[in-house]
């Protein structure tokens, strides 16, 4: 594995930033900043608004120019116990494209498969970053994958045995439209914790099931926290399949599917982990078609209307199975911990978000954002195919999803530098260059947390293209 010179380490302490640009408050109406807040009900407290503060030390490792762009991308973050590798691909992050995964020009197809190099690639150098902040891949707690085809999958798989051994942490793996690179099959962000005594991970197996092929666990606690792996609805269950023949007859399968995945995956999987659905913080689902999105949240909120819980749906192309329709994975409390779940209350409308915002101590988990106002519009769409040559929806859509993270910073007393990762989910991935600028224009040479994958479309939102999920320690 090659090392570059420019990959830097970085402390973070307030290097930006506690007001928005003008284009960023533009796409938001004003939020009502420290509002007293009673307690909540039920155990969940209301978080306190505080001004922003300098952060507390988290380490960065960035490449100042990704492949030789002006993007400044922070691959790893560590912030307290948690080492967050965001969006990793099979690429040199100085130079670009790699020769030990691209092969022999001419010849791609000689050596090891292609799709394996590619695999091999990642998880070697994850690694081998783990290793720098002093911890490894069996102190790995989460890892999702975003695939653009089957055969990566399986090449994926092969690789991660090799390099994880007898554990592998809860996944979710997800096929989609296209990695962030044109020549890449394989996506992959992970969390990992520092080795210690009050970190030790607890594997966590189903009475009665087997480990899954491909070798994850369906939960692990660490400390306070239980990570629930991605969970898919499909099933031979009669209570969820609905024979092709059958028009109608009760809930459609894909609420049947949300349903299940709820009460019959993760609420089994959050009991086996000593917690509760009461306990979740956040979750990410994965939906098998936009029309299927007012489904999806109708079904949710049936089980978590009275439990705050944040979430972001995003779209999907397919699973490990084609009739799947949906996964979700989830992030919760164990039962009797230390840490309590507030809700962070941050004014944002309720258009432009899938959910809550929710602290858990150090963590805080907003919902998935989108660009809308309230009025459910993108702003300024009407210049987007006019001014394209500026990558003006990407750019507009970023600064207001960047304005609502913002926001929650503000909420929670801390500022954009704490933001340890950027996930977007964009129907073109060439409007990334847009929300790259925007971030830019936000915030200098900050480098970058961010995550980015092509989904498929359309968005919910007519003229919407992106998808924003952002991570903020608030330790």
């Amino acid at each position: 594995m090659r090392t570059r010179p420019d990959h830097r380490v970085t402390d973070r302490r307030s290097l930006l930033l506690n007001g928005m640009t003008l284009a960023g408050a533009a796409a938001l109406a004003p939020v009502a900043a420290g509002e007293a807040i009673a307690a909540a009900s039920g155990g969940v407290q209301l978080a306190q608004a505080a001004a922003p503060r300098a952060s507390t030390t988290l380490t960065v490792k960035s490449v100042e120019r990704l492949a030789g762009s002006a993007t400044s991308y922070a691959y790893a973050v560590k912030a307290g116990p948690f080492v967050f590798l965001n969006g990793h691909e099979a690429f040199d992050f100085q130079h670009g494209l790699a020769p030990e995964v691209e092969g022999p020009p001419g010849y791609r197809l000689s050596g090891r498969p292609p799709l394996r190099r590619e695999a091999d690639y990642i998880l070697r150098r994850m690694r081998a970053i783990l290793k720098e902040f002093g911890t490894d891949l069996p102190n790995a707690v989460r890892v999702d994958q975003f695939y653009t085809m089957g055969p990566a999958v399986s090449a994926y798989h092969l690789a991660r045995f090799a390099e994880f051994g007898s554990y592998i942490p809860p996944s979710t793996s997800i096929i989609t439209e296209r990695c962030f690179t044109a020549r890449t099959n394989t996506h992959t962000s992970m969390i990992a914790v520092m080795p210690a005594p009050d970190w030790t991970i607890d594997k966590i197996t189903l009475p009665g099931q087997p480990i899954s092929a491909s070798g994850y666990n369906p939960a692990v606690v660490a400390n306070d926290f239980v990570f629930v792996a991605g969970n898919t609805g499909a099933t031979n269950d009669p209570r969820v399949f609905v024979p092709p023949t059958r028009n109608w007859g009760g809930e459609t399968a894909f609420r049947r599917q949300v349903h299940y995945v709820i009460k019959e995956r993760l609420e089994p999987s959050l009991k086996a982990a000593g917690s509760a659905l009461e306990h979740s913080l956040k979750a990410q689902a994965f939906i098998r078609g936009t029309d299927n999105f007012p489904d999806f949240m109708d079904a949710w909120s049936q089980h978590f209307r009275e439990i705050p819980c944040a979430v972001t749906v995003a779209p999907a192309k397919d699973y490990a199975t084609t009739d799947a329709m949906l996964e979700i994975n989830l992030i919760a409390l164990k039962n009797g911990a230390t840490r309590r779940k507030q809700v962070v209350e941050t004014g944002i409308s309720p258009m432009a978000t899938f959910g809550p915002c929710v602290r858990a101590g150090e963590l805080v988990f907003p919902s998935g954002f989108i660009a809308v106002g309230r009025d459910g519009l993108v702003p300024g769409a009407a210049n987007f195919g006019a001014f394209d040559g500026l990558g003006l929806a990407g750019q507009t859509q970023g600064a207001a999803l960047l304005s609502h993270a913002e926001v929650v910073c503000k909420a929670v007393g801390v500022s954009m530098a704490n933001v340890v990762r950027a996930q977007y989910f964009l129907t073109d991935i060439r409007d990334f260059a847009g929300v790259a600028t925007a971030w830019s224009d936000h915030y200098g040479r900050q480098p970058h947390p961010f995550a980015a994958v092509q989904v498929p479309g359309p968005m919910p939102a007519t003229n919407a293209s992106v998808i924003g999920d952002f991570w903020i320690y608030a330790g």
